[in-house]
């Protein structure tokens, strides 16, 4: 029989920890971004502070040369400077990079400004195999569940609709950026972590198969991919994974992990933020890695949503194989500053393959939405768009 659904607020559970966030990460961070909340909604993570540096202190005039000894006459007039001996004028200092609010198009995640970080990307990687969707494309992906509105897009609105917004959304994007087409793609969280322990203490509710082939069909009707995204609460990957394998052996089926509900600690979710390490992100990309082998597909994505920096521990770690294109995603929201905070302290700084960036729909969420301009200026580009 199919598993009942209790989808869980995403705001209304995120407000009970938004003061724990604030304090605990203000304290770890020196400059940290928001991440993405509990479904739908979205609960910030601390603020970055601005870090902007300051300009130079304008440089001082050369002195002119000595007066003359006192000899009991009076002083000689200091000579005038020959023309050769003139001080060249002083020219503007160009302006530092920059994170928080003031940063402006100096902002530190944008290419040229400055950051050392930029020379790390793209950081050394496997040659995409033949199939492989990154990096030749973009993809952008539709995110929610259909059972709630407050998931996300891919449920707030009716089928029709929804796709129509897709398509509109894929059009924009492919004339901003025509080197990288658009790869639509609806991101449906199938395993969605729960405030109720459920039937088995877990916190989490497995969404049926009907549900998921009905998404599939959605997707296929706009020659999308689909993601699975799961939310493990108290139980595994390892439990979880095997059991969606009858839609990840479908070459155009993905995956999506989401730390933030990964309760390593026994709390339920929403009561603090959850973590995977890198051990877990290199058993999915294993588990993923062995379907391509067993069904002979093209590469698989995983998308990993960062919503904070210790989200996701031991990233240098992850390992990379040439089956497995892995996205490191920025499941932030806030002004763009704030998000741009967030991309260049815990993407950027560290790399692992491929980097995503997170929009919200809603002015509550993002204020304001982040224009896409400024999204194709950060470096490392963002290959991944999840919409919510």
């Amino acid at each position: 029989m199919p598993i009942t659904v209790a989808l869980h607020q995403r705001r209304s559970v995120r407000s009970a920890f938004l003061e724990f966030a604030l304090l605990s990460m203000a304290m770890l961070l020196g400059a940290s971004g928001a991440g993405v909340g509990t479904l739908g909604a979205q609960a910030p993570e601390p603020m970055a502070s601005t870090r902007g540096n300051t300009s130079p202190s304008p440089a001082g005039t050369k002195a002119g040369k000595p007066t003359a000894q006192q000899s009991g006459k009076k002083k000689a007039a200091a000579p005038s400077a020959k023309p050769s001996q003139t001080t060249a004028p002083l020219q503007p200092a160009k302006a530092a990079g920059a994170l928080g609010p003031h940063s402006g198009d100096r902002h530190l995640a944008y290419k040229g400004t400055g950051s050392d970080l930029d020379s790390l990307w793209p950081p050394a990687m496997p040659a995409a195999l033949p199939g492989s969707i990154l990096p030749a494309k973009r993809v952008i992906a539709f995110y929610g569940n259909p059972r709630s509105k407050r998931m996300g897009i891919l449920g707030e609105f009716e089928p029709a609709e929804m796709l129509r917004k897709l398509d509109q959304e894929v059009a924009e994007w492919n004339t901003l950026d025509p080197q990288h087409p658009v790869q639509p793609a609806l991101h449906l969280i199938a395993v969605v972590a729960a405030s109720d322990e459920g039937f088995d203490g877990k916190f989490r509710n497995r969404m049926d198969s009907t549900l998921i082939e009905q998404v599939y069909g959605w997707a296929k009707s706009r020659n999308a991919i689909m993601f699975i995204d799961v939310q493990v609460g108290l139980s595994t990957l390892q439990a979880e994974l095997p059991l969606l394998e009858r839609f990840l052996k479908r070459a155009d089926v993905h995956l999506g992990i989401d730390p933030e509900f990964s309760m390593k600690d026994g709390n339920r979710p929403g009561k603090k933020i959850g973590t995977y390490d890198a051990v877990d992100v290199n058993y999915a990309s294993r588990y993923l890695a062995q379907l391509v082998d067993k069904y002979k597909l093209p590469p698989k994505m995983l998308v990993i949503h960062r919503f904070t920096k210790k989200g996701v521990t031991n990233a240098d770690k992850i390992t990379l194989d040439p089956k497995v294109q892995i996205v490191m995603h920025m499941d932030g929201f806030g002004a763009p500053w704030l998000k741009r905070d967030s991309f260049y302290s815990y993407i950027k700084k560290e790399p692992v393959q491929f980097a995503g960036w997170k929009q919200f729909t809603k002015a509550k969420n993002d204020k304001p939405t982040t224009p896409r301009e400024q999204i194709l200026r950060l470096w490392p580009q963002p290959l991944y768009i999840q919409i919510q």
